[in-house]
């Protein structure tokens, strides 16, 4: 029997090979859009579907929202996902897709690029939170940037698998 704890959740991230091919796969604007700011802000698919010309601040190239349970976030743009907003609110002022619609291009995405598990629009948000931590953004860090209510949510997304845990054990000692 396969035991479940804290360390082990159902979605595992994209490799980044993975990644790297839905990003390159990209067909359109309204593609990249989804794809490039699911994997480099971790927002849920909702908070994404919900995002308007208020929620974007160009100047200091932040998206500050209001995400589950009520509670303001604020996330800092990459350089491509800002050119991509700021493409999209220059003659828009939402994003206009339902979730559902989000959703299906990246199943349809990830068909595409033949990766064989399944892959949902979630799956950006648990890449995006690996990736953090990878690069040493700090556990508290990740819980204001995913906007989660509890560390233990957060703390989801430290399953490592053992090769990566005794490369980072080698690497510090």
């Amino acid at each position: 029997m396969k035991q479940r704890g804290l360390y082990q959740h159902k979605r595992e991230p994209l490799q980044l090979d993975e990644l790297k091919r839905l990003e390159d796969a990209c067909r359109s604007g309204r593609e990249r859009l989804i794809v490039f700011t699911l994997a480099d802000t971790g927002l849920r698919v909702a908070e994404f579907a919900a995002l308007t010309r208020p929620n974007i601040d160009f100047q200091l190239h932040r998206i500050t929202l209001t995400g589950k349970g009520g509670k303001r976030r604020v996330l800092k743009m990459t350089p491509r996902v800002r050119v991509l907003l700021e493409s999209h609110f220059a003659i828009h002022d939402t994003v206009g897709m339902s979730k559902r619609t989000v959703q299906r291009l990246i199943f349809n995405l990830a068909r595409r690029v033949s990766i064989p598990r399944p892959t949902s629009a979630h799956i950006f948000r648990h890449t995006f939170a690996v990736e953090c931590l990878r690069r040493g953004v700090s556990l508290a860090a990740l819980q204001k940037l995913l906007g989660h209510e509890s560390i233990l949510s957060t703390a989801v997304y430290l399953n490592l698998a053992p090769e990566a845990a005794l490369a980072e054990f080698e690497d510090k000692f």
